[in-house]
């Protein structure tokens, strides 16, 4: 056309182009100019005119648009530019006087034409929404010149709406797209020109529906057609969903309106539509319609809808959602909503949910979910999707939902409305189906909300009669699982309406047994809250096993639930149990458990005998290679699903790399949890843990994992770590979205996986922690923390750690499982701990930067905390009482996630963060001293990453600086010393005793030498500060004994063997302590008037009511004891001015006050003397001290006694002069020179040979529980005798020693008390050990020894009864020792006297209860001795 912008020759010959124009042909081509004829423009424009008026085409010069035209001439002379525009529009004005109509109406007709020519050229046979290129750059002419007759006011645009619905085929789609976009022609106004809106709708959809499809060829272009789809979905929002305020300008659409829902609702039913025939749909329609779910993107609107019409929009389309098509009845979705869970479900309808979430928060979809609910009639399967789609990808969902139940529990109480206790059951089942990570499991709900008289049915009868009415109407429809839930745990039932629930109880198993489901065969902890109805008795029975072996294995006793089960429920337990128990396998050559607990049914009758003989061959029979071909078959069936698994989980990292596919993640997350639960399918014990929330077993020491599931959960925790660092690298923790938070709770949700995810944590953390690279250390610590966050998923944690400990397994939250786990003992061990909990803490400070202190106080285990605070003090100078600074969250990230780690500098950043300071002034998460102390006794000072010296410096630090003078409130000891030293003397007996208890007394563990030496300073310390304070007060209290008693008060154990084993060890332990500390802390020095004293009380009643108690020899304590107390009171007689009196005075005491400190240095005399007479010549270089030298006397004489003949002195208390003479005579083994040296004893000897006996026995007994001492026993017999011998040769009385303590004599007072309770209960064992060798005379004589011997007879048959105190049985067991006692009481009664029977008269009673015969004995010969008291008694006249 003339537009062009080359110079166009008008001649009369030449060729026409190919609108119709005819060309000048050229003389070698373009390159010879020519001179201009016309003299002007204007003359050109009128040639022009004149040719167009001859050969022109209206429609092609529309098309024929160019920029100007620019004619050159030769010589200089130039043309004038002439405008396209303005020539077009002449062209158009002329056409339309000649034709007698409007050049606008001319314009749009001639565009129209265009339009139609343009769309009609495509090459496909059937109309496309999109346009070729060759379409597509004419269509760009056509509207450029159609924008430049607009911009003169010559085209009318309703006219050429109207002409445009004239056209022989509608418009191409993008032809109008075009159109709107160009803002020439928008379609709304389009739209409203349709005569016809129906028509209108059906090209729209058609022509949607052909965009989306051609949209995912890989041959078209999917950008253009996703803004084609973008633009008119706005259009269809802006005009389908008006705002009152947004009516009055555009009231002009009256059909637009119509057209735009209609439209959206066609679309959505075409999406709905493929939903129940996903499988059967084409693969490309399916693509097509997921293109269409763009429109409900909320990125497509942005700003250009109002927010209203936005949420009015996708509350209109969710509610069309839920009500499509409602075939469903109440009773197909009972039996069919296991299979609409959201793995299940279409992925159309879950994608178009999400979707519809992002703009709707969960709490407006739920009440949107309930108003459908309440009014419409609605597709099952589209509602329960819906739930299952909220309670996985909302996490606030689960608590909304429990609400939405509670609210429609209480609206169908109130009007006993069917509909909402159906739309309750069906929503709570639905949500559990996900579960228990996203809700309750059905079980738990059905019992909290109807198993306690609080429920809503407990109102009245009428509630409870409508309850079980609405149960009855289910049961034709129920599916096993909930059958047995409801008779399991049936609801609350007043006593008095008992009969309700048994008729309830009846129908719903009648139903059971119509399923095939017997409930008899339900297992002894089957897994209610399950919905699988695939798992047979067979499957149940082996994960009762599986149980039952795991309650064995704590308890060591079969199980109640068993034994019951033999009895009320015989059929499932031999048709099921039994076989599941008694599989042939291989045995093993050290009895395992199951063989345990095979053997202890066999004891108890449990097993026929039958049964059991045909196990034990089947096991023989078994072999190694079947075991292996099993496990390789195994393998191959798991091989599939864990495939399918590791696929989903590199999708997810996929996702998690890609932050604008966060949303897609909980959806991911969902199939991850199916995949899972199809690996962990063949578990015999799946899902037990969520029924009976038992602790989970972690062998600590060394957890056991099946292989199967070690892979399972090293899968898992490599695809966290791995989706950790994907998502690290683009954005810090706090921007990285809820994503690994989802995936960890999911984890937790598959409760069978519990067990080998925390085994395996324990082998990483407890046995492989130093060995892990920083990536792994990382991945660990934020695994831990999400783990934390899904504690209230995670039972507590029975921790074994080995048979040393003091409870073998320890109950803990999943918070104390890592504190047993993160030791700080050896270097490697503390720099690993440190990059641990620095790692954890810093990432849960980024991950949860806006938290509140509170939050993050229930987030982060406080044993981490602690560990940080023990551990970088420790390793750090720089962190001993530094000033915080500010540090950003980020920067103690980048600090973990640099290259070059260093987790020292790491640690620092952190510490220095004010906000972690503001947190460790938390109480929880307080360090005080005793924890402190925990972890400082814990370290092995030869391992140490410390050496001694700078060991020396932070203990320094720690106590001195940090906790002495710390306020108790933060765990410090407010500056008191005395406090200090309590703590620390209580935390090393409560550290000793967690390490030794079960070593019977042979304590291996020692005190760690630097703690104990700053405790000896600060004892010392404190007992000059007391020394200044003490002034003239008559006494002071000793606080280390007051300290050691506290612990031995109110102490209460399981059993009275618990209690002494404890106690025993506790005592040891104080010994230890005694000992380790200044002899001379074991006296107090006091003030009484102006002289001073020590006071050794405190020490003395320590010594005589709880250490004696663990005296091997019974009637002395240990030398290291004796020794201590010794040099204590020669170093604390320093203090004093007359330090020999003071000693003297001491010893004296010992006499009536300590007896078994006088006895114990008689018997460590040789080894005591030389260190107490060098220390008393090195401090006083004076003679010794008289008592002192009184006790080197003794032994002394009972040397010469026995060596050389030398009559033996009697001088002082006669029992002291026989703890010497019979610790001396012990290591001498001549039993003749023993034997005359007694005849050479003086005749007033009574009650030292009575006190040597007493001696005698006392060894007799320590041969029998104590054989390690050394004493022998057929020695310590022989001695007592000889001494028995000689007591009886002088005719002197000695049965009275064995008297009670009621009602023993004065004189023997001292030696009983002296000796432990232990010995003195084992009395009975000595006594009769000697019976054999008493003579008849000693019967008839002693007129107390039928008493006496009675007496012992009845304590040794109650320590028989009570199980304690008696000797081993390889050195004659307690039988025989009662059996002996026996027979001779029963040959001794006839031959005493019958004044020997009038004192056993209150011992008959009790000889009755135990004995029978032997008190029948006695009362037929005490009755003739009581007669014959009567003939003696005189007549009284």
């Amino acid at each position: 056309m003339c537009c062009s912008s080359r110079e166009r020759e008008v001649s009369s010959g030449g060729c026409w182009n190919k609108y119709g124009y005819k060309r000048i042909p050229t003389s070698a081509g373009r390159a010879r100019k020519r001179k201009s004829t016309f003299g002007s423009g204007a003359e050109l424009r009128d040639a022009a005119l004149r040719l167009l008026d001859h050969h022109q085409n209206l429609n092609d010069l529309l098309l024929e648009v160019e920029d100007s035209v620019k004619p050159a001439g030769q010589g200089g002379v130039e043309y004038q530019e002439v405008s396209s525009k303005s020539f077009i529009v002449s062209v158009l004005q002329e056409q339309a006087s000649r034709l007698g109509v409007a050049a606008a109406i001319l314009a749009a007709k001639n565009a129209v034409t265009n339009m139609e020519r343009i769309c009609r050229a495509s090459a496909s046979p059937s109309q496309v929404p999109l346009l070729d290129a060759d379409q597509r750059k004419r269509l760009s002419c056509l509207l450029q010149t159609v924008k430049d007759l607009l911009a003169n006011n010559t085209f009318c645009c309703s006219l050429f709406c109207q002409e445009m619905w004239k056209m022989k085929d509608p418009p191409v789609l993008e032809a109008v797209w075009h159109l709107h976009r160009g803002d020439i022609v928008g379609l709304a106004e389009l739209l409203e020109s349709n005569p016809s809106a129906p028509a209108a709708v059906e090209w729209l959809c058609g022509s949607l529906c052909g965009l989306c499809e051609q949209a995912e060829e890989p041959s078209r272009d999917v950008e253009l057609a996703g803004r084609v789809l973008s633009d008119f979905a706005l259009v269809f929002l802006q005009n389908g969903f008006q705002q009152t305020s947004e009516l009055g300008r555009k009231l002009e659409f009256k059909k637009v309106p119509y057209i735009c829902r209609a439209v959206l609702q066609r679309m959505l039913t075409w999406v709905l539509d493929a939903v129940g025939k996903e499988k059967q749909e084409d693969v490309s329609t399916l693509q097509a319609m997921r293109f269409w779910l763009n429109v409900f993107n909320v990125s497509v609107y942005r700003s250009a809808v109002h927010p209203d019409s936005l949420q009015q929009f996708f509350r209109h389309t969710l509610t069309e959602v839920l009500t499509y098509n409602p075939l469903f009845k109440v009773s197909d979705a009972i039996h069919m909503q296991k299979e609409w869970s959201f793995t299940r479900t279409c992925s159309l309808l879950t994608t178009l949910y999400r979707k519809l979430l992002v703009a709707l928060s969960a709490k407006e979809s739920i009440c949107q979910l309930q108003q459908v609910l309440e009014t419409r009639e609605v597709n099952w399967q589209h509602v329960l999707s819906c739930v299952s789609t909220l309670a996985v990808c909302q996490a606030e969902a689960e608590q909304l939902f429990k609400d939405l139940l509670s609210r429609l529990l209480i609206k169908a109480f109130e009007n006993y409305d069917m509909e909402n206790m159906i739309t309750a059951f069906l929503i709570a089942r639905q949500a559990a189906l996900e579960g228990p990570a996203v809700f309750m499991p059905y079980s738990e709900w059905f019992k909290a909300s109807f198993g306690n008289a609080g429920g809503h049915h407990g109102s009245s009868k009428k509630a409870l009669v409508f309850l079980f009415e609405f149960l009855s109407e289910l049961v034709p429809f129920e599916a096993a699982p909930y059958l047995k839930v409801h008779i399991m745990y049936p609801p609350f039932v007043p006593t008095k309406h008992r009969s309700i629930l048994l008729e309830y109880i009846t129908l719903a198993k009648t139903r059971l047994a119509d399923l095939k489901v017997a409930i008899e065969d339900m297992g002894l902890y089957e897994d209610l809250s399950s919905t699988d109805e695939s798992v047979q008795p067979q499957g149940q029975a082996l994960r009762d096993v599986e149980k039952a072996l795991q309650i064995f294995e704590n308890t060591r006793k079969i199980p109640t639930s068993v034994i019951e089960a033999s009895i009320f429920r015989r059929p499932y337990y031999t048709s099921w149990f039994l076989p599941a128990l008694l599989r042939p396998r291989a045995l093993p050559k050290t009895p395992d458990v199951r063989m345990a607990f095979i053997d202890s049914l066999k004891r108890a009758d449990k097993i026929p005998s039958n049964l059991y003989s045909s196990y034990i061959q089947a096991c023989h029979a078994m072999k190694e290679k079947m075991l292996q071909d099993e496990s390789k078959a195994e393998t191959s069936r798991s091989k599939e699903p864990a495939e399918q698994l590791e696929a989903e989980l590199a999708e997810l990292r996929a996702l998690i790399a890609d932050q604008a596919k966060y949303e897609d993640v909980p959806a991911q997350i969902a199939v991850i949890s199916d995949r899972l639960a199809s690996v962990l399918g063949h578990s015999s014990d799946e899902k037990e843990a969520a029924t009976l929330n038992s602790p989970i077993q972690v062998e600590v020491s060394a957890p056991r994992l099946a292989p199967s599931h070690q892979s399972v959960v090293d899968l898992l925790l490599t695809s966290f770590c791995q989706n950790l660092i994907a998502a690290s690298y683009f954005n810090p923790p706090d921007r990285q979205g809820p994503c690994l938070s989802l995936f960890v709770k999911m984890m937790c949700g598959h409760r069978t996986l519990l067990p080998a995810l925390l085994g395996r944590l324990c082998q990483l953390i407890y046995h492989q922690g130093p060995s892990l690279n920083d990536a792994h250390i990382l991945g660990l610590a934020a695994f831990v923390i999400h783990l934390s966050e899904s504690r209230a998923l995670i039972p507590e944690v029975k921790a074994n750690f080995g048979v040393s400990q003091p409870a073998p397994e320890k109950v803990l939250s999943v918070s104390e499982y890592w504190n047993c786990l993160l030791v700080c003992r050896t270097e490697e061990s503390f720099a690993f701990c440190l990059r641990f909990c620095t790692a954890a803490a810093s990432y849960l400070m980024c991950k949860f930067s806006s938290c509140s202190p509170e939050d993050l106080c229930a987030l982060l285990p406080p044993s981490l905390v602690k560990k940080l605070q023990y551990i970088v003090p420790r390793l750090c100078l720089e962190a001993r009482g530094i000033l915080c600074e500010e540090a950003k969250p980020d920067l103690i990230w980048s600090s973990l996630s640099c290259p070059s780690l260093n987790y020292k500098r790491a640690s620092l950043c952190l510490w220095k963060q004010a906000r972690f300071q503001e947190l460790l002034k938390e109480k929880a998460f307080q360090l005080s001293f005793r924890e402190w102390l925990l972890l400082e006794l814990e370290v092995y000072p030869e391992k140490d990453i410390l050496s001694a010296s700078e060991r020396q410096d932070f203990h320094y630090w720690a106590i001195y600086q940090w906790y002495l003078p710390a306020p108790s409130t933060s765990g410090g000891c407010d500056g008191d010393l005395e406090k200090a030293c309590g703590i620390i003397i209580n935390t090393i007996l409560d550290s000793s005793q967690r390490l030794d208890l079960g070593s019977c007394g042979q304590s291996k563990v020692s005190v760690n030498p630097d703690i104990l030496c700053k405790l000896q300073e600060m004892v010392l310390e404190l007992r000059c500060q007391q020394k200044l304070l003490s002034g003239c007060l008559d006494a002071q209290r000793h606080f280390l004994f007051e300290i050691l008693w506290e612990r031995l008060k109110d102490r209460k154990h399981g059993s009275a063997l618990g209690e002494q084993l404890w106690r025993q060890q506790e005592l040891l332990l104080h010994r230890r302590i005694l000992v380790g500390l200044p002899a001379s802390a074991l006296i107090v020095t006091c003030r009484k008037g102006k002289k001073t004293t020590l006071d050794c009380e405190d020490f003395f009643h320590f010594v005589n009511s709880e250490l004696k108690n663990v005296c091997s020899r019974g009637y002395a304590l240990s030398y290291d004891i004796t020794a201590h107390f010794f040099r204590g009171l020669l170093n604390a007689s320093l203090d004093c001015e007359a330090a020999a009196d003071r000693v003297n005075d001491v010893l004296t005491a010992c006499q009536t006050k300590c007896p078994i400190v006088l006895f114990s240095a008689a018997l460590w005399w040789p080894r005591l003397e030389p260190v107490l007479c060098s220390q008393w010549k090195r401090v006083f270089g004076a003679p010794l001290a008289e008592e002192l030298e009184r006790l080197r006397e003794w032994q002394s004489s009972a040397t010469s006694f026995l060596s050389s003949g030398v009559a033996f002195p009697l001088s002082g208390p006669p029992w002291i002069s026989a703890a010497f003479l019979h610790c001396t005579v012990q290591p001498q083994s001549a039993r003749g020179q023993e034997r005359n040296a007694l005849k050479r004893l003086g005749t007033d000897t009574e009650q030292l040979l009575v006190s040597l006996l007493f001696f005698s026995l006392m060894d007799l007994i320590s041969a029998k529980i104590a054989p390690k001492e050394g004493v022998d026993f057929q020695m310590s017999l022989e001695w007592s005798l000889e001494i028995l011998q000689c007591l009886e040769e002088r005719g002197m009385s000695w049965p009275l020693l064995f008297h009670s303590a009621e009602k023993e004599p004065r004189e023997y007072h001292v030696l009983r008390s002296a000796v432990s309770e232990r010995h003195i209960r084992l009395l009975p064992v000595a006594f009769y050990s000697l019976t054999p060798y008493f003579r008849q005379e000693l019967l008839a004589r002693e007129q107390t020894f039928l008493c006496v011997a009675l007496d012992l007879y009845i304590q040794l048959l109650r320590l028989f009864v009570e199980g304690r105190d008696l000797p081993q049985p390889d050195q004659g067991g307690p039988l025989e020792m009662i059996s002996m006692a026996r027979r001779f009481l029963l040959g001794a009664i006839p031959q005493c006297s019958a004044q020997s029977f009038g004192n056993i008269r209150p011992l008959l009673a009790t000889c009755e209860e135990l004995d029978p015969e032997l008190g029948a004995t006695l009362l037929r010969f005490a009755r003739p001795a009581a007669a014959m008291e009567l003939e003696e008694e005189p007549l009284l006249v």
